[in-house]
This record gives structure tokens, C-alpha cells and sequence, in this order.
């Protein structure tokens, strides 16, 4: 009988320490990227991984040549064992999804665990803008408050919200918006007219979203569809008084564009989780602005969601590995190919049912 073969998974870092203790109870060899060790050591252990836990664009940023450890082509070709890589959260753009399916390599994303902390933080940002919080502690802070009256905001209550994306996190905000009576204008052409129904959206195209908005919501994945979905045609369309929104990914929208909706007054203010660069440079020209609030992509980290997505992310590596199919697969066209070098490299077939018995690891 040939010997069994030890799954080997790569990491860069767990949002919670329980994914650790999770993955310690499985047959599974864990082992961390160090984006400070010596590239060839790195390569080692990614040339035997046969699943990487892919590290983020953000935290790759301050490492020299840290893009090598997102997950293109060239990683692709180079680590031959490998079967399946997950993203931290729900976002995927540090995968080349078609790259990973053309070699056998199944991708999955962590969607769901983070979805109310991002909906919170959005429903937190346009509270801000809509009653001047932050523009208005400047104020106070600086000595240069002056007359009230000029920071005088305005209120949710009966305005009207644009959802780009009606993905978990934007179904949630929907449901976190109710109380304020708004109504809800969704542009996702990925949901059918019966969903939008049933969460009391409506459904439109994005030019008549942002004419009709308050507030517009960017919350889609970063894909070759949303790419530069929003420039300079979106924010002209907008109204004056409205404001822009995103916990997105940075290149879905023209940050050069919206500097320009901001300092003419096309639209009122923006407020801003994600940028082109991460973390932002402090010279950006949108960091100076006063009609600007932003954070530094955290609108998905809480206690409770790092702890959420970190058994998630535990789970279904165990499921992988267990044989079983990903519950967040992104890519399902790759199963047969991938059915075929799992059973290559363990010695069976997985199969399309979930192999693990879910198990509450929740507080």
C-alpha cells in the first residue's frame, strides 16, 4: 500500500487565531509565508503547498516584490501541486480566476462571515456624511467652528439609497436602512427580479441609479465587468447633493474622476474603505479634501468578523481537504480537472457532497 500523503496548506496570516486551533485537530500540514524570509524559502513551501490561504493585496504592499505571492499566472505555473487557493474574505482580485481553472486549481473567497461588518461600517459612513460628524469635529478641533449653522447635515429619513452589488453585504444594508424608510434602487445583474422583490429593492440600470440616489454604495467584486465601472459619466450624472460610498475594491471607481466630482461640486462628499493604492499614499489628493471621510480598508474588521471568517476559512480548507466540495466555490466549471489531480496527489476522487459535518464554532 502506498503511503498517504499529508495535505500541505501555506498561509500568510489568520484573521483569528481559531483557525489555527481548528486546522491543528485536522491531518493537515499549516505552514506560514514569512513576506520577511528569504524569497527562495517562501518558494520552497509554496512548490510543495497543495493549498494557499492567499495573503492580501494590502499586506503584500510594503514587502519588495510582494506581488509574487498574489496568486497570477506565474505563481500558478510554478507551484505544480497545487489544488486550491482561498481568499481571505469575499473579495477575489488577488486571483486570476481563469488561470487557476485552465490549471486544475479550484478558488474559493470567504463570502458571508463579513457581511455585517461591512454593512455596518457603509450604514456608519452615510450616517457621517449625511450629519457632517466628521467635518464637524474637524471643525471643533481646529478652533475654526464658526457660525453652526454651516455645518448643518441632513437626515436619512425618506432618501433614497443606490446599492451597486445586492451580494451579502448589500442585502444586509438594505435590511440596516429599513428603519429610515429609504427607498432602495439595486443595480446587480447577477439577481433576478423575484429577489429583489423579496428584499424590497428595485431593480434598475446603473445610469438611473445614480441620477435618483442620495447616496450611491459601491459593493461589488473587483472583475473584469467592474473594472472602472464608475468614472466620470456616473459622478456627472449624480445629483449635487449626493453623496459616494464604496467598501468595494478601489478600481471599480476613477479616484482621479471623483476628485474632480468633489472639488467642482458635482456631487456633496464621498466616503472612502478602499483606494487604488493600499494603503493610500498621505499626499493623495482625495486624503486632503474636506468633503472626504476614509478608512484604511478596515470596514470588514471587527472582533466578531475576523473570528467568523477565520472558522470559515478553517472549515472549508477542511472540507477540501477531506475530499469534499468547497462551499464557496468561485470557479465550478474547474471541477472535473480538479477531481482528477486530487485524485492524482491523495489517491480519490472528491466528491460534490460537503465531506464535513458542520460544527458550530460560534460564541
Amino acid at each position: 500500500m502506498s503511503e498517504r500523503v499529508t495535505a500541505q496548506l501555506v498561509y500568510e496570516r489568520w484573521t483569528d487565531p481559531i483557525a489555527g486551533d481548528i486546522l491543528e485537530a485536522a491531518d493537515i500540514d499549516v505552514i506560514k509565508l514569512d513576506l520577511t524570509a528569504p524569497t527562495e524559502s517562501n518558494w520552497a513551501a509554496m512548490g510543495a503547498a497543495h493549498g494557499y490561504q492567499v495573503a492580501t493585496r494590502t499586506d503584500v504592499a510594503p514587502v519588495a516584490q510582494g506581488e509574487q505571492w498574489l496568486v497570477g499566472p506565474a505563481l500558478v505555473e510554478r507551484c505544480e501541486q497545487l489544488l486550491a487557493v482561498c481568499s481571505a474574505g469575499a473579495g477575489y482580485d488577488v486571483i486570476d480566476v481563469e488561470a487557476c481553472t485552465r490549471a486544475g486549481i479550484a478558488v474559493c473567497n470567504n463570502s458571508g462571515p463579513g457581511a455585517e461588518a461591512v454593512a455596518e461600517h457603509a450604514l456608519g459612513f452615510m450616517l457621517d456624511l449625511a450629519k457632517k460628524i466628521t467635518v464637524a469635529d474637524r471643525a471643533l478641533r481646529s478652533g475654526s467652528l464658526g457660525d453652526r449653522l454651516g455645518l448643518r447635515g441632513s437626515q436619512l429619513l425618506g432618501k433614497t439609497l443606490g446599492v451597486v452589488g445586492l451580494g451579502a453585504i448589500g442585502g444586509r444594508l438594505v435590511e440596516l436602512c429599513a428603519p429610515f424608510g429609504m427607498e432602495i434602487l439595486a443595480h446587480d445583474p447577477y439577481v433576478d427580479e423575484a429577489t429583489a422583490q423579496q428584499r424590497g429593492v428595485t431593480l434598475v440600470e446603473l445610469g438611473e441609479l445614480v441620477e435618483r440616489s442620495d447616496f450611491v454604495h459601491l459593493t461589488c467584486p473587483l472583475t473584469a465587468e467592474t473594472r472602472d465601472l464608475f468614472g466620470s459619466e456616473q459622478f456627472a450624472a449624480m445629483k449635487p447633493s449626493a453623496f459616494f460610498i464604496t467598501t468595494a475594491r478601489g478600481a471599480v471607481h476613477d479616484e482621479a474622476a471623483l476628485y474632480d466630482a468633489l472639488i467642482t461640486g458635482a456631487i456633496a462628499g464621498a466616503a472612502l474603505d478602499v483606494f487604488h493604492e493600499e494603503p493610500p499614499r498621505p499626499d493623495n489628493p482625495l486624503l486632503g479634501l474636506a468633503n472626504v471621510i476614509a478608512t484604511p480598508h478596515v470596514a470588514g474588521i471587527t472582533v466578531e468578523a475576523a473570528r467568523d471568517i477565520a472558522v470559515a476559512t478553517a472549515t472549508q480548507w477542511q472540507v477540501i481537504f477531506g475530499g469534499g466540495m468547497p462551499p464557496r466555490l468561485l470557479n465550478p466549471d474547474v471541477w472535473p480537472l480538479y477531481c482528477a489531480r486530487f485524485n492524482e496527489i491523495f489517491g480519490f476522487r472528491p466528491s460534490a457532497a460537503t465531506a464535513l459535518k458542520k460544527e458550530s464554532h460560534s460564541r
